[in-house]
């Protein structure tokens, strides 16, 4: 029985030399994608740029967090005229006038398939609370944060109510990171 003990504190002590702490994202190789319905189907697209701050310790989710910005005006859907627009345009990005995406989380927490982050997504001049399910894939001292997520564009101020733009947009997270 003793052994048991011994053999689950090491495990456990392992587990957290190995999996705590900050991790250093690999912005490179980082996929932040979206999706939204168009008046012609789907358009997805990416953003590039990210920079973050991530604490992660399943052992001490109380102690983990995530600070990450993207670079707005690196938004891509495909068509170099539609880029222009999202870009330009006070009604979407508007990216000279506010250049960052950002996310801050004041909660992790485990769920049944992995995590999730509470925290504020502000995207533009406007901040609301976002949950952000999320698993995270050790490799050693690498590792992949994966999550996906949706929220409604009106509440931040993207485009018009009505038209052909659908009324959510998914934001997938493909995010290496190193010790």
């Amino acid at each position: 029985m003793k052994t048991g003990k011994v053999f689950l504190q090491s495990a456990i002590l392992f587990a957290t030399m190995v999996f705590a702490g900050n991790w250093n994202v690999d912005s490179a190789n980082a996929k932040i994608g979206f999706s939204v319905k168009g008046p012609f189907g789907t358009v997805n697209g990416t953003f590039t740029g990210l920079q973050s701050t991530v604490k992660f310790d399943p052992a001490d989710l109380g102690g983990s967090s995530v600070d990450a910005s993207i670079d707005a005006s690196t938004v891509s859907s495909g068509i170099g005229l539609r880029n222009h627009h999202l870009k330009s345009e006070e009604e979407w990005l508007n990216t000279e006038k506010y250049p960052r995406i950002s996310y801050k989380s004041t909660k992790i927490g485990k769920t049944g398939t992995g995590y999730t982050a509470f925290g504020e997504l502000k995207i533009k001049d406007v901040s609301k609370p976002v949950e952000i399910p999320f698993t995270f894939t050790p490799n050693g001292n690498t590792g992949v944060f994966k999550g996906e997520f949706s929220f409604k564009r009106l509440d931040f101020n993207l485009g018009k109510p009505g038209g052909t733009v659908g009324d959510v947009i998914t934001i997938t997270l493909d995010v290496p990171a190193k010790k």
